[in-house]
């Protein structure tokens, strides 16, 4: 079982740390525009069918049977390993190669904002880059950006690939 979880989360968090590197490097040549929050999702996404892969191997494994709780703990396995790559990535590019994120990406969003929606907007970067002072909120929210998706997919998957 940790032999499977281990290569399909390796695999789904290369797939997802490739694109989200992609969209960085996007961000810095392309300051004034937006990387697509589709890409990124998508990319989470094709990224979390290696839960489903995992699953079934899982499934395969057992002579065609799993129960929902096996199934469930397969694809959040799975889940984790991708998130934490994906936290790890985005740790290193922070860190080493974008500390003045929260000031562009803020610059960006501002300057993309209504202007009836501004003060609000104004506050919730300021929000962002206090909680980006902390290293472990940096760890907290990029979990919350991936892992829920991750949840909800070994949820789905387990709840499809079942059985007795």
């Amino acid at each position: 079982m940790q032999n499977n979880i281990f290569k399909n989360g390796i695999l789904g968090g290369i797939i997802v740390s490739i694109v989200m590197i992609s969209m960085i490097f996007y961000m810095k040549t392309y300051p004034d525009r937006e990387p697509s929050a589709i890409i990124g999702f998508a990319s989470m996404f094709l990224a979390f069918t290696f839960v489903i892969l995992g699953i079934k191997k899982e499934r395969e494994i057992n002579n065609s049977a799993i129960t929902f709780k096996r199934a469930f703990l397969t694809g959040l396995g799975i889940s984790l390993v991708i998130s934490t790559i994906y936290v790890m990535v985005w740790l290193i590019i922070y860190y080493i190669f974008f500390p003045d994120f929260m000031d562009k990406y803020s610059e960006m969003v501002l300057k993309n904002t209504n202007p009836e929606e501004l003060a609000a907007k104004i506050t919730e970067m300021n929000q962002m880059k206090e909680w980006y002072k902390n290293p472990l909120m940096i760890i907290v929210l990029t979990y919350m950006e991936i892992l829920p998706i991750g949840i909800v997919v070994s949820l789905i998957g387990a709840l499809i690939l079942k059985k007795k």
